[in-house]
């Protein structure tokens, strides 16, 4: 089986129908999406597309980015800019095969297929029986199909395997972050191509860029003998490799099994006339090392420390949480919170400038730069075991540079205020929960997590409005009082919301007096907060109306406040 040559990929189309067909279908105007079986693969086939245009048609300069940006290809003329790379995305045969290694493994135990799969429990879960969620053996057989998927899945996500067993180039559980148009019925083709660099913005430091080739052994591994990794000292620096090496990283050893016999696939359901049922897999493959950048990564790095190796963003639990983290995903900080947004986001912001300063056709590309979206999946690994996949999708808000300091500043104030009435929200439950709430404990996220997801909307409203502000690039940008108030307001309506709904766990007429007064007084003591009443208790959310410039609504009856107090 052929990657490049073979239909493998399911495509929806704009009338609802999906299709097996050649990658280079991405660039048929009436394919919409890829339709996966698993939200992982979905997420890995999205960059493998990706990396495919990346290798094949790198373009020279943002200019030129743009000018085909402007003039897709044909379904052939992809097809043609494939070709030469086939030799290197042979799944079987004799040969090199993709992403395993050019040893046929002959000296290792064969595993499970379902080791391939991210989620599968890992061996010290099985050995301690304690697969309770996702079970072993769930996954006997795979088609062909599904495999190359499983494959490239693990390869780019590797988490911590133990001993000897490697971990991907981003570090286990990486977040992937990658830019969407707000249109949802564009073409395939048109969201997938605002993924891709040029060649003067792909490479990091230390790397030169050459044409990449399909016998090239420093941007595909399987074409070339097993970088073994048993010593120190054979570890895989940026340097050492081609610049787009980090699209077809291939940090683990195996060779896949394939049997001749017919049978339906555990993963997509389908009938295969042949199943992958056992793989090879060896330690000591590719040990990634050195200041690795993932163009689709985000990463942090330490204010404190500027000369340690800059992490990448890991999924965690309750998933990379909407407007908390939005600003470590869009906007460069090195010195305060160390935060390197994927280097596709800066190039991205970068192109805007370009556009607005330089085009002639500027106006084409509005909606390219005003109106996109930032796609953010990954899974929250706890060293080999995986304990979630997220996905969120959240604005992609590009202003001058000149500005970017002011919208940190304003996304701060509003994340801020969030971060403090929700922490209070937490303390009146208990309160309201217990007669000795400081001696309380247990995970109290959930509420956090319903905060957050109910403001979410109008803070994406307020961010839009930030960006629209600071677009116009005037002397003294300003943010309006009514965008305060109203995120003010949503705040405190949630925040009382979700205090009616958890204060109360059982019928009122099965309470006793003690826990209704304890209810009645966190209640007061929460609304005098968000009221902005007395000088301490509401100080939080006064100082946020005083730099809003909105006045806050009447206070409470001083006997009420005092009562909170």
């Amino acid at each position: 089986m052929n990657l490049l040559t073979e239909s493998w990929l399911p495509f929806r189309h704009h009338d609802g129908r999906i299709e097996y067909r050649l990658p280079s279908a991405l660039a048929d105007p009436e394919v919409l999406d890829l339709a996966l079986p698993r939200a992982d693969f979905q997420g890995a086939a999205w960059q493998f597309l990706i990396a495919l245009l990346q290798t094949a048609m790198t373009p020279e300069d943002t200019d030129a980015w743009l000018d085909r940006y402007q003039t897709p290809p044909s379904v052939a003329e992809l097809d043609a800019l494939l070709a030469p790379f086939a030799s290197a995305f042979e799944l079987d045969g004799d040969g090199p095969r993709f992403m395993q290694d050019l040893d046929s493994l002959n000296d290792v135990t064969e595993a499970s297929v379902s080791s391939l799969l991210v989620d599968s429990p890992g061996v010290s879960t099985v050995k301690k029986n304690r697969d309770f969620f996702v079970k072993r053996d769930r996954v006997v057989g795979l088609c062909t199909k599904c495999t190359a998927l499983a494959l490239y899945t693990m390869q780019i996500n590797a988490p911590e395997g133990g001993a000897g067993i490697r971990t991907g180039l981003r570090g286990g559980g990486p977040l992937t972050t990658l830019i969407l148009p707000e249109d949802k019925s564009k073409p395939l083709w048109g969201r997938l191509w605002p993924n891709v660099l040029p060649a003067d913005a792909v490479s990091q430091p230390g790397q030169t860029w050459r044409p990449p080739k399909a016998d090239d052994g420093d941007l595909f591994f399987w074409m070339a003998e097993t970088r073994i990794s048993d010593k120190k000292g054979k570890e895989v620096l940026p340097e050492q490799v081609h610049p787009l090496h980090a699209f077809w990283s291939m940090p683990r050893r195996y060779r896949l099994l394939f049997d001749n016999e017919s049978g339906y696939c555990d993963v997509c359901g389908m009938e295969a006339t042949r199943l992958v049922r056992r793989i090879r897999s060896k330690k000591h493959g590719a040990n990634y090392d050195g200041p690795w950048r993932h163009p689709l990564t985000p990463y942090r790095m330490n204010p404190k420390k500027p000369g340690e190796l800059p992490f990448s963003k890991k999924g965690q639990p309750g998933g990379p949480s909407s407007y908390q983290h939005w600003s470590g995903m869009m906007l460069e900080d090195e010195v305060i919170d160390g935060a390197l947004p994927a280097r596709l986001i800066t190039h991205h912001l970068h192109k805007y400038r370009m556009v607005a300063a330089a085009r002639d056709d500027g106006e084409a590309f509005e909606a390219l730069f005003r109106r996109t979206r930032l796609w953010v999946f990954g899974y929250d690994m706890k060293q080999m075991d995986a304990r979630g996949w997220y996905s969120i999708e959240m604005p992609l808000v590009g202003v001058p540079e000149a500005n970017q300091d002011t919208l940190r500043d304003w996304v701060k104030r509003f994340v801020e205020l969030a971060e403090k009435i929700v922490k209070e929200l937490r303390d009146r439950l208990k309160d309201a929960w217990f007669r000795r709430p400081k001696d309380a404990k247990g995970d109290m996220s959930q509420i956090d997590a319903q905060f957050f997801e109910a403001t979410q909307l109008t803070f994406f409203s307020a961010l839009r409005e930030m960006g629209e502000v600071l677009r116009k690039e005037t002397e003294t940008p300003t943010l309006s009082p009514e965008t305060h108030r109203q995120w003010y307001l949503a705040l405190k309506r949630e925040a009382l919301a979700l205090f009616d709904a958890q204060a109360i766990s059982g019928p009122l007429e099965g309470m006793k007096m003690q826990q209704l007064e304890r209810i009645t007084s966190a209640r007061r003591y929460l609304q005098a907060y968000l009221n902005g009443n007395g000088k301490k208790i509401g100080k939080t959310v006064q100082t946020f109306a005083q730099e809003g410039g909105f006045e806050l609504q009447a206070s409470m009856p001083q006997r009420d406040e005092e009562s909170a107090a």
